[in-house]
């Protein structure tokens, strides 16, 4: 890899400038610390410059905007699309700012973008208190919360730009911003999940919810179109306290399933109840009635066991493709089942949130997200077993998705290589257009362009 003269300036100014680690392919450890989650990017970035504080990262991002030199920032290293890294450019790795203060009695939290959910929720969890992310204890806070986040608490407090109270932002010309409803409120509207058009946000405001009492767990069924269909219509009709995960898959050698069960097509849910156990026994009975369930792990618990340790070191090649879906019949489960039946992934999937609740009552416009009244989150995916087979796998993904997709519709977390097709789906005309005003304003030159892009 050729480094350009610019780089090799921008390079030495950041070592001379940040207080934080500057990280280079000649360095000791370069290999770990750029490594991403998904196998599908192997970036060979120039440098990774890894911050101290927010003042490091006002410093890196003007150097780099001065520099022409391509940036990209990096979160928890999930993005589908690869935009936690690039080749040859400069990688900002926030992981360091990972502090998190938690405040029992006024229900808030403040928490550097660097921590991941499952930090946040460990530290939370010690007065029973909780924020909504997503269904991953590895993801990085930055990258969930401006891309939206839709996990086990949404149906009944909204996703995690609804428990948003405040956040400080770096801009593309260096200045560190308090953004609230009061403070730049047009930029706080863009930031609950526009992404990181805008700027690299480095702390983050939330409200903290009482979960002392939640029932959850694991829930697998057998994978018929009879049970996907009612499993979404009891999803949709349960109480807002009631949050599933579910996929439609083919069950892999998990050791509580009994061994003829392993290849079988199976319905395996994740299900999360706030509130006392009674009432959350009595909402999960017609689940539990759809068939005779093959696994019930679903039980009282604290929430923090919803998030178990991951595979350290897994880097999964996968092919996906994420939409809304508002009609989940017969004929739409069939074609489900028809097509996992067919795959050649060494693990395939079909993945339904059902959304609606707390979701659906926050106005279309009050935040970036516009997808409010979507019945259900849908995300096909295959896995490959290397990057030559992908491409098999992505034939896959798009042929069943294109079967059953429902009109236009994307949420951007979840957005992979097909991210800058489908950006009119991610954000409807005039959600767009407002991002690009809002855009012209704080990054008028584009210099946060690793994403899912707004144009200015």
């Amino acid at each position: 890899m050729q480094t350009s003269t610019a780089t090799t300036d921008l390079i030495a100014r950041l070592r001379s400038t940040v207080d934080g680690a500057v990280i280079t392919p000649d360095d000791s450890g370069y290999d770990d610390v750029r490594a991403v989650v998904m196998g599908n990017f192997d970036g060979r970035p120039a440098a990774v410059a890894r911050p101290a504080d927010d003042a490091d990262v006002a410093r890196i991002v003007s150097l780099a905007a001065d520099s022409g030199v391509p940036l990209a920032v990096r979160n928890g290293g999930h993005s589908s699309a690869g935009h936690s890294t690039n080749d040859g450019g400069l990688v900002l790795d926030v992981r360091g700012l990972n502090e998190v203060r938690i405040d029992p009695d006024g229900r808030t939290a403040w928490a550097e973008a660097g921590a991941t959910a499952g930090a946040y929720l460990a530290a939370a969890g010690e007065h029973g208190l909780a924020t909504g992310f997503g269904d991953s204890a590895t993801v990085g806070l930055g990258g969930i919360t401006l891309a939206g986040g839709v996990g086990y608490l949404s149906r009944k407090y909204g996703m995690t730009i609804d428990e948003l109270l405040a956040a400080e932002i770096v801009t593309a010309d260096g200045q560190r911003l308090r953004v609230d409803e009061d403070n730049h409120p047009d930029l706080f509207w863009a930031i609950r999940g526009g992404g990181g058009n805008f700027g690299v946000a480095t702390r983050f405001k939330y409200r903290l919810r009482d979960v002392s009492q939640f029932t959850g767990g694991m829930l697998i069924l057998p994978g018929t179109p009879e049970a996907i269909t009612r499993f979404v219509a009891e999803a949709d009709a349960a109480p807002e306290e009631l949050s599933a995960i579910m996929m439609a898959m083919v069950a892999p050698p998990m050791p509580f399933l009994p061994p003829e069960v392993h290849g079988q097509l199976v319905v395996m849910a994740l299900m999360a109840y706030v509130g006392p156990p009674d009432e959350a026994e009595r909402a999960m009975a017609p689940f539990r009635a759809i068939a005779t369930p093959m696994a019930d792990m679903v039980a009282p618990k604290s929430y923090l066991e919803m998030f178990p340790p991951e595979q350290a070191g897994f880097h999964p090649i996968a092919a996906g493709r994420v939409f809304f879906a508002d009609t989940i019949d017969e004929s739409f489960s069939a074609a489900v089942i028809e097509s996992l039946q067919a795959s050649t992934a060494m693990m395939s999937a079909v993945q339904f949130r059902v959304l609606g609740g707390a979701i659906a009552q926050v106005p279309a416009d009050a935040t970036a997200f516009a997808h409010r009244n979507r019945k259900a989150m849908i995300n096909v995916a295959a896995m490959a077993q290397d990057l030559d087979g992908l491409a098999e796998q992505q034939a896959w993904v798009t042929k069943l998705a294109d079967r059953i997709q429902q009109g236009p519709g994307a949420y951007p977390g979840f957005l992979g290589v097909d991210g800058a097709e489908r950006i009119g789906e991610a954000y409807p005309a005039s959600t767009y257009e407002r991002l690009a005003a809002i855009k012209r304003q704080y990054d008028p030159a584009n210099l946060f362009r690793s994403n899912h892009n707004i144009v200015p």
